[in-house]
């Protein structure tokens, strides 16, 4: 009894480091939309070079993915886990020591890739130390920490702008991820054979990655994470300066009134696991395209809103419903794979959401330029909400289906 209480404290131990490794990971990523308006005065970027800042971390995070899926899978999620965390640590600290647009645009590559390796490495720690009747609830609760992340950031990053500067606030962020590497390093040490393994293997054989990959059903889930992650990142990267420039307020309230649609989006994601597994098993397409659907509809009102009121109540709503996406996005895929494969698969699907982060501030940037109006950008965000709806109801989210499209890959 008391092997079996250390156990679960332990995995719900490494659980929670995973979250706060997640919130970090999102810190370090979110405040550069903070910071890009006081950067920006610095070195006299306009919109559209606004965007390649943005973007510039994402496409060296995208291009990761897939490797560092790969890599979790072959290593385990330790070594990964540890080297990602130092990795983007050191490029936050060098991100305040930039000293051109150049500078800057290859420091977030950079920061990028080492970064890149987390997601799929997080996931493969949830597959070691959890059954898998337990794993969608566990992946529902540690990735809710990133809108609980995108939340911190402009609470952190607001006042630590003011007060020390876009600079120094980078170089106090990055301290803190190496001392969180050392955490990991401590105290991540997944169990070699857990109780669940040997029924693991009889229920369910190992697909190849290549297999897996014809798979239609992992294609959809991705393309449906991709436009989600327009609206995500599209947001996160612009409403900051959407609200400082075209609604008129200031650094500090825009940093608190920022962070509310991501608390209920954090929210949201972290209870809405238990709502999923409980009324729609086996129907996660309607809940997550439904959910879309109405994200769709409050986009249009943000920028059609006349009061600052209306602009942030639908932030809220639009964060909390595209938060549907991400609830399918990570716990589907571990009902539906085993252990073995699950971080080449989860490298995979997040390499769309990735991709998404990389294209939509740069494309809403030179939207922005091009316009001179926020308008064009919103509509390019509504366009990525109908994609993940159209993508969400075409999922075969049910486990026969998809090992009949795996086996019918195979025989290809």
């Amino acid at each position: 009894m008391g092997t079996f209480s250390q156990q679960k404290n332990k995995k719900h131990f490494i659980l929670g480091l995973l979250f706060a490794g997640w919130l970090l990971s999102y810190l370090d990523r979110m405040v550069m939309g903070v910071a890009v308006v006081a950067i920006s005065q610095d070195f006299q970027l306009d919109p559209a070079s606004i965007g390649v800042v943005l973007s510039s971390f994402f496409a060296g995070y995208a291009l990761m993915q897939i490797p560092g899926g790969w890599l979790s899978d072959k290593y385990g999620s330790r070594r990964i886990v540890i080297f990602s965390i130092i990795a983007w640590s050191i490029f936050t600290v060098l991100s305040g020591l930039a000293w051109s647009l150049t500078s800057l645009l290859i420091i977030r590559f950079l920061f990028g890739l080492g970064e890149g390796g987390y997601p799929s490495a997080s996931q493969k720690a949830i597959a070691e130390f959890y059954s898998k009747k337990e794993r969608a609830k566990a992946s529902s609760f540690m990735m809710s920490s990133n809108s609980f992340g995108i939340a911190l950031a402009p609470l952190i990053a607001a006042p630590m702008l003011v007060w020390l500067g876009w600079r120094w606030m980078f170089v106090a962020i990055g301290a803190a991820g190496l001392i969180m590497g050392v955490l990991f390093w401590k105290h991540l040490h997944p169990p070699k054979k857990s109780e669940w393994d040997d029924s693991e293997r009889v229920s369910k054989t190992k697909v190849p990655l290549k297999t897996l990959l014809k798979s239609p059903s992992l294609w959809k889930i991705m393309i449906m994470w991709f436009g989600a992650d327009i609206v995500v990142w599209g947001l996160a990267g612009w409403m900051p300066s959407y609200l400082i420039k075209e609604r008129g307020m200031g650094i500090l309230s825009t940093g608190v009134l920022a962070s509310l649609p991501a608390i209920a989006s954090g929210l949201t994601v972290m209870f809405g696991g238990v709502l999923l597994e409980k009324f729609f098993s086996g129907r996660e397409k309607y809940f997550t395209g439904v959910g879309m659907i109405l994200t769709s509809i409050c986009l249009y009102f943000i920028f059609a809103s006349s009061s600052v009121v209306g602009v942030i109540t639908f932030y809220i709503l639009s964060m909390t419903f595209v938060s549907t996406a991400i609830i399918t996005t990570y716990s589907l895929p571990h009902k539906l794979l085993s252990k073995e494969i699950i971080g080449s698969a989860m490298g995979f699907i997040n390499m769309g959401g990735q991709a998404a982060g990389f294209l939509a501030p740069l494309v809403m940037g030179f939207l922005i330029s091009g316009f001179g109006t926020y308008n064009a950008a919103f509509w390019f965000l509504i366009a990525g909400a109908v994609v993940s709806v159209i993508a969400a109801f075409t999922i075969a989210n049910n486990e026969k289906k998809f090992n009949t499209e795996s086996s019918k890959a195979a025989g290809q």
